[in-house]
């Protein structure tokens, strides 16, 4: 048996008992889509299922259509109809676009759910002229502790946005937040683009759950 299989999990420790105790925001993007989902269906436990709409998602940048996510093992259309509605409900409620932009860390509660991911996201969010946010991006997906990104995929979206400016995020699987020599190239490599584009970086971040390492807090931009 697999071990991410609920029954498999201490009572305090699935989804739905967790929530209960300590609130939604205690549970990770999996445990939510858990409990959404509800069951799993023969052969595909509610976890597995869950992590893979997950991964979908995330490729997807947030969106998935009908078609795509009866695509994933276990989703059938009546699942695949309720995460659709899940995920619209959300961005009708929910609107990060406008969100005044202080300090670059202010991102964080848009992103921090990424630190979870077992593998590195690299996201992108580009801000306007009056320092708000027009929206938040993955830009590529990595391996454990690598991520490939280049500065033409990093500032396609914010060009379209007409963004005077972004925010570069990624998070650190591992935990540690000390930036690596790629993490240190890649940012030098944005900064100098932007210069080009006009379009400034404002921040590169690194995150986990508790804590993150600003590139400009630390003098390195």
């Amino acid at each position: 048996m697999k071990k991410n299989k609920i029954r498999n999990l201490p009572e305090c420790e699935r989804p739905r008992e967790k929530l209960q105790q300590k609130g939604a925001e205690a549970l990770s993007d999996i445990e939510l889509l858990a409990i959404l989902l509800g069951s799993g269906t023969k052969g595909h436990d509610v976890m597995t299922i869950a992590e893979s709409i997950l991964k979908s998602l995330d490729g997807g940048k947030g969106h998935a259509s009908l078609e795509e996510l009866q695509k994933i093992e276990g989703v059938g259309l009546a699942k695949a109809t309720l995460i659709a509605a899940a995920l619209e409900f959300a961005r009708r409620r929910i609107r990060p676009e406008g969100l005044k932009i202080s300090f670059p860390a202010d991102v964080l509660p848009l992103i921090r759910h990424y630190a979870d991911r077992k593998q590195e996201h690299f996201i992108c969010t580009s801000i306007n002229g009056a320092n708000e946010v027009i929206k938040s991006r993955v830009v590529s997906v990595g391996l454990v502790n690598k991520t490939q990104v280049h500065p033409r995929e990093v500032f396609a979206d914010p060009i379209t946005d007409r963004a005077s400016a972004i925010i570069a995020a990624h998070n650190h699987p591992v935990g540690d937040l000390t930036p690596s020599m790629e993490d240190k190239e890649i940012t030098e490599q944005l900064k100098s683009a932007g210069e080009t584009l006009g379009i400034r970086l404002l921040d590169h971040i690194i995150f986990n759950h508790k804590d993150y390492y600003s590139f400009l807090e630390h003098g390195e931009l």
